[in-house]
């Protein structure tokens, strides 16, 4: 079989109704196309499945040419922001709820995951966003984020004051209930809620959304990925830094959080038929009679 896809890496939610099965049956039809499949450790522990040789998520990703990812968006997240550093492409089956990141439903995956694995896909590169939380001039935490950062209120319900800049020139002060930071693959998330835009994900550019500003002047922005935004928080009785919605991080007055582009980017296996507007038309239900 000539494909530059000859080991396969799968990873499983392990709490999805189905999903050993749906791991095993797919596991199979690799083999049986000639591949050598490996599973990352948790999920074959989880899923109590022992015929395929098992992985690390961090050898999974340095072993293999492509990875599987069976899940939900939010698995996809997860698994995108540990292999990233290893350049290895992510396939996303969709066992969830929306699926704009894992878009291949399981009815349709034999033939997708053929169709990919023989070299007829569409790649798409994304990037990913690098926050540092800076207290007294030293950075006291540091996340990625392939959606999102929101600087936002905690469980007191107080609004917090901001300033930003960017490229360390100052743009403006905003009181609001946060700040949602997104590369473009996250403005069909958290800020499309917040009234961002939607961005094509292949554009090197991110998003500044407000969430519920004080002042109707406030709008999004939208910037160059190559940029370094600076949040000052000037007054945050109770706020939080969230990135991807999965890791957190208590904030305080005078706490300054510095967000870049990470330096690896992920890529994407879509089957060759995908199409990003067809994904919004399905999701978002445009153009759907009433």
């Amino acid at each position: 079989m000539q494909t530059p896809f000859h080991t396969v890496g799968l990873v499983g939610k392990y709490d999805n109704q189905g999903m050993e099965t749906s791991v095993r049956v797919l596991g199979e039809f690799l083999r049986g196309r000639g591949h050598t499949v490996l599973i990352a450790s948790q999920t074959a522990e989880h899923l109590g499945i022992k015929n395929f040789p098992a992985r690390t998520l961090h050898d999974l990703a340095i072993e293999s040419d492509a990875v599987v990812v069976m899940g939900g968006d939010g698995t996809m997240l997860s698994i995108a922001r540990e292999v990233a550093p290893y350049g290895v492409p992510l396939i996303g089956i969709n066992q969830g709820r929306l699926g704009f990141l894992t878009d291949i439903m399981v009815d349709d995956m034999f033939g997708a995951i053929a169709e990919i694995l023989s070299g007829q896909h569409v790649a798409e590169e994304r990037i990913l966003l690098n926050g540092q939380i800076r207290r007294g001039g030293e950075c006291v935490f540091e996340a990625t984020a392939f959606n999102d950062v929101v600087v936002g209120k905690g469980g007191s319900g107080r609004l917090i004051d901001l300033e930003i800049a960017i490229n360390s020139e100052f743009v403006y002060s905003q009181r609001a209930d946060g700040l949602v930071i997104t590369t473009p693959t996250g403005t069909t998330a958290y800020a499309l809620s917040a009234g961002g835009p939607i961005v094509h994900p292949t554009l090197e550019a991110v998003t500044l959304v407000p969430i519920c500003p004080h002042t109707l002047s406030a709008r999004p922005i939208v910037v160059s990925s190559h940029s370094r935004i600076e949040l000052h928080l000037t007054f945050a009785d109770d706020a939080r830094a969230h990135f991807d919605g999965q890791h957190h991080f208590d904030l305080r007055s005078g706490d300054h959080v510095w967000i870049t582009r990470a330096n690896s980017p992920v890529t994407l296996l879509h089957p060759h038929s995908y199409s990003y507007y067809d994904t919004l038309r399905q999701k978002l239900h445009w153009g759907k009679k009433l």
